[in-house]
């Protein structure tokens, strides 16, 4: 099999029993179709990346020399929507005011019902998503397990909820300690949820919702790494191994390897599977 085509972030899906699937994405600049792959069904396969050197920006589609942001070219790096300082920072949306880079797109997307979750692995993360990236969101970052704890009207609400939690959970996700499956088998998200309900000033308290179910989330991996060594095309145009799992949006590859694959997003590569 030989696929040639920018990489966009891998799509997830869980089924009925918490596994993920995983499928490799290409787009095709020109024709503006894309190709999947299932790529759990490579593990255990030696896959390989060919990077020539070009870049498309993923929504422009102009060649760029960098990629910004993962995917961007420099122009729509600061002037599209789905760049905006919000993405980053929710607190700072102004969506629920009419204004943003674009009005419309921050109405449709940002103006919308957000959750504000706890992950846990190692420690408790908190974070934000849009209601309908559940449990994309979870996968997308690795986690272990997942609880939804507040749901709110729009992006704003949702920021101002996770900054009120940040003196007691980090918003950010420990890439290695996640990718060698470190976790702490005490942590309890519905006695952790409940416990904040009660520590919560009143006007963001009554956002929690009532849903008490903890997600546990299964990867497809047959070995973890032990001392992670992180690998990208701009300094190795050419990445081969075998594929030992996938979890985030990372290649667990032998060699104790990882490539982030979000991280590459918008590269052209050719995709090959060796026999």
């Amino acid at each position: 099999m030989n696929i040639k085509g920018e990489l966009r972030k891998m799509n997830v899906s869980l089924d009925d029993e918490n596994n993920v699937h995983y499928q490799l994405k290409f787009h095709n600049t020109k024709t503006g179709e894309e190709q999947l792959i299932s790529a759990n069904e490579l593990i255990g396969k030696r896959v390989n990346f060919q990077f020539e050197g070009n870049i498309f920006c993923k929504k422009c589609g102009k060649k760029t020399k960098t990629s910004f942001n993962q995917g961007f070219c420099y122009t729509c790096f600061k002037d599209a929507p789905e760049s905006a300082e919000c993405i980053i920072r929710p607190e700072l949306c102004k969506a629920h005011l009419g204004e943003g880079r674009d009005v419309e797109w921050e109405e449709r997307n940002h103006n919308q019902p957000h959750v504000v979750y706890l992950a846990a692995s190692d420690v408790i993360k908190v974070g934000v998503t849009r209601e309908t990236q559940i449990p994309t969101r979870w996968i997308d970052q690795g986690a272990n397990e997942a609880i939804q704890l507040a749901e709110t009207p729009n992006r704003y609400l949702a920021g101002v909820l996770e900054v009120a939690l940040k003196s007691q959970f980090t918003d950010k996700t420990n890439w290695r300690k996640m990718l060698r499956n470190e976790v702490d088998e005490n942590i309890d998200l519905e006695e952790t949820k409940w416990e904040l309900e009660e520590a919560l000033p009143e006007d963001l308290a009554q956002y929690i919702t009532d849903e008490d179910e903890v997600t546990d989330i299964n990867y497809p991996v047959i070995e973890y790494p032990v001392k992670i060594k992180s690998v990208n095309l701009d300094k190795l145009p050419e990445i081969s191994g075998t594929l030992k799992g996938i979890k985030g949006q990372y290649f667990i590859l032998d060699g104790d390897r990882v490539m982030n694959i979000r991280r590459h997003t918008s590269y052209e590569v050719e995709f090959s599977i060796e026999n």
